[in-house]
């Protein structure tokens, strides 16, 4: 199943940890593609580096909270620290949409809730797959063309 998946990094050194990222996800999934990186200025919390961001596309056959371990996984291998809501962090990986599952538990939202509100994923996203849609927005070119900022 089709798994679009956000890259962000702000401390250490965030080009090194999207690009381990990255190799970590090529091994455990089969990548499909990858955006070049992206330099944002953080979006919420405290004031902090700006960000290096990306977005993934991989193919996968895991349950989606399976998935989602992985990710997570992957950044603690990577040295993420939940110290701060909206902090900085050495790696961070969100699942952004998986196939066309829609989730919205506690363990799982699906898409996830902010991606419509959110360049850093939306840009990168529609680099790589000009024509995707967000199941619960739609289309990311109208969703780009909407954002004020």
């Amino acid at each position: 199943m089709k798994a679009v998946i956000a890259l962000g990094a702000n401390i250490g050194n965030p080009k090194e940890n999207l690009d381990l990222a990255i190799t970590l996800l090529r091994e455990a999934t089969d990548l499909v593609s990858v955006s070049r990186y992206y330099a944002t200025a953080p979006v919420g919390g405290p004031e902090q580096p700006d960000y290096l961001n990306a977005v993934c596309i991989v193919e996968s056959e895991l349950p989606a909270v399976d998935l989602l371990s992985l990710l997570h996984g992957i950044e603690k291998t990577l040295g993420r620290e939940r110290i701060e809501h909206w902090g900085p962090r050495t790696i961070d990986l969100d699942l952004i949409q998986y196939g066309s599952l829609l989730s919205n538990s506690q363990e799982l939202a699906l898409p996830h809730p902010r991606a419509h509100e959110r360049r850093f994923v939306l840009e990168p996203w529609q680099e790589i797959e000009p024509e995707a849609i967000l199941l619960t927005h739609g289309k990311i070119s109208q969703l780009l063309a909407q954002l004020t900022e």
